[in-house]
């Protein structure tokens, strides 16, 4: 999954100049003008393009692991999350398996976002934290979340990291994603000045490369209590 340069942001009216790359297993709305739809990040939302009803996978008690390289470029972030299907707006809460910027890689760790996020699911309270986790994000790592009806157990590297007591109690579908973020809210650390003119090229070349998000697989399995 990639930011390309010339890619336009998602939603203007609603996320300024964010850019975004997102693979997800399902998809729904309600009508043109309306306010029911998934994933409502911000208050005020109303449906901008009709979405047909889509159920691709769905899982509602499982395990979920993605095999993935984190990237350093400041202005980004990639994660994987698991969204309430949301056809009730109280089926809403999220399960975030990983969630990385950029900026918080480092050589020798990095910071890993993972926990619930209840947004409109009135029975989930946030519980979301970051993990600091030993050597290079940018190398393959595995990030995993397993659930049931009572609790969320999440791993890094196959190492249970944290636990939440609580879980949701209807199908999620997943939400793979790459972001870009407006400069201004990004600046790289210690970004220097005064940089010579035969370094631009390579540095556009690595610019390009730092908004690629590889991932080498998803997978999920389904417990017989969902």
């Amino acid at each position: 999954m990639k930011i390309d340069e010339d890619q336009a942001p998602w939603s203007p009216k609603y996320n300024g100049a964010i850019k975004v790359s997102n693979l997800q297993t399902g998809s729904f709305s309600g009508r043109l003008g309306s306010a029911v739809g998934q994933h409502q990040f911000t208050s005020g939302l109303v449906v901008q393009e009709e979405q047909p009803e889509t159920r691709l996978y769905l899982p509602e008690r499982g395990l979920v692991e993605v095999r993935a390289r984190a990237i350093t470029h400041p202005q980004c972030m990639v994660a994987l999350w698991l969204i309430g299907f949301e056809d009730e707006p109280s089926r809403s809460g999220e399960i975030c398996i990983m969630e990385i910027f950029g900026k918080d890689v480092g050589q020798a760790s990095g910071l890993v976002g993972l926990g619930v996020h209840p947004f409109g699911d009135p029975a989930l309270s946030e519980d979301f934290g970051k993990v600091r986790v030993s050597g290079d994000l940018t190398d393959f790592h595995t990030y995993a979340a397993t659930w049931d009806s009572k609790r969320i157990d999440f791993y890094i590297d196959d190492l249970l990291v944290k636990t939440s007591t609580q879980a949701p109690q209807y199908p999620m579908q997943l939400m793979l994603n790459i972001y870009q973020f407006p400069e201004a809210s990004a600046v790289a650390e210690g970004e220097g000045e005064g940089e010579g003119e035969g370094e631009e090229e390579e540095e556009e070349e690595e610019e390009e490369v730092g908004r690629v998000f590889i991932v080498d697989y998803v997978r999920g399995w389904t417990t017989a209590e969902g």
